[in-house]
């Protein structure tokens, strides 16, 4: 965004959901310690990146964001969320069931981009190398469930349910942006 000067074509609903998932996520920051400098570090990170985009957003760069555009109705992700975390949570404990709902929160956060994206028929380069990369850190995530799963007996239902929503999600941008932007060509979607 700085260097463009314009947050246009970022949608605000998904950076928006993408706090709120951290925030969720890593509450247990205030009553869990852990002797984990990088784990902790990471996760304020996270939090405080996300409050800045956000903070950016809404301040410096509102003028070049139109909402006319980002119009994905996000109550029905979260309230699809936080039923998901009500029913199927690992302990019925606030900090588990706002794990949970973080989880699938984060499956779905993607969405108003992606509809932003229909929307507008085109993204800037480097917009669709940050959703790229957001999508290459879920797909990620399937050789470490693979990983867990037969080296240590680990199965988590949650992460790997909701991952691969998400995965399935991205996987129409992930062709489009094969054919388009890995062979030099701007990212516009297809007629």
């Amino acid at each position: 965004m700085h260097q463009t000067n314009s947050c246009a074509g970022i949608s605000f609903k998904s950076q928006a959901l993408y706090l709120l998932v951290y925030i969720t996520r890593y509450l247990d920051l205030f009553w869990t310690f852990t002797d984990s400098l990088y784990n902790t570090s990471f996760k304020l990170l996270f939090l405080a990146s996300s409050g800045y985009t956000i903070y950016l957003m809404a301040t410096s760069y509102k003028p070049t964001h139109d909402p006319n555009l980002d119009t994905f109705r996000v109550q029905y992700l979260l309230g699809g969320s936080l039923v998901l975390a009500i029913i199927y949570p690992y302990a019925y404990t606030p900090a588990e069931i706002l794990w949970a709902f973080s989880i699938w929160l984060e499956s779905v956060a993607i969405l108003p981009q992606l509809f932003l994206l229909q929307r507008t028929g085109e993204a800037e380069t480097i917009t669709a190398n940050y959703l790229f990369a957001l999508g290459s850190y879920r797909a990620l995530y399937i050789p470490n469930w693979l990983w867990r799963y037969f080296r240590e007996s680990h199965w988590d239902g949650i992460a790997v349910f909701a991952g691969v929503i998400q995965t399935i999600l991205y996987s129409d941008f992930f062709w489009i942006y094969y054919t388009k932007v890995m062979k030099g060509k701007r990212f516009t979607l297809p007629v």
